[in-house]
């Protein structure tokens, strides 16, 4: 059985220029992740650290899966989002090198926890 963490932030998902230098509001906190690829430049992060002069999509909560994770394990992250497509609630997934992460907008988080609650056991941090 898995476990979950839901982390007590609230979190944002801001989208930057492609050409954009990652700036310092993104590296402050305790969780904040940066992607850049060849179209935008990704950040999540704290939402109250999220300027409004930027795209920015607020009010994400996110989930922990209690790791570390091995590498050579497969269908931990489709074994969460299935259910989760199935009950019409949308995630941002976020995978580091010990672990996953799931961002669902806080809307949608008594639906996620009724989901995953059936077959993960989550802890409340």
């Amino acid at each position: 059985m898995l476990t979950l963490s839901l982390m007590p932030a609230r979190l944002a998902v801001c989208r930057l220029d492609v050409s954009s230098i990652i700036p310092e509001w993104g590296l402050r906190g305790t969780f904040f992740s940066i992607t850049r690829t060849e179209e935008e430049l990704s950040i999540v992060c704290s939402e109250e650290y999220a300027p409004s002069e930027i795209k920015t999509e607020k009010g994400w909560r996110y989930f922990k899966v209690e790791g570390p994770l091995a590498f050579e394990l497969t269908g931990i992250l489709s074994s969460l989002t299935q259910p989760l497509a199935e009950a019409k609630v949308s995630i941002f997934a976020i995978s580091t090198f010990d672990t996953d992460y799931m961002l669902v907008k806080e809307e949608n988080l008594q639906r996620a926890l009724e989901v995953l609650g059936a077959f993960c056991k989550i802890n409340f941090k």
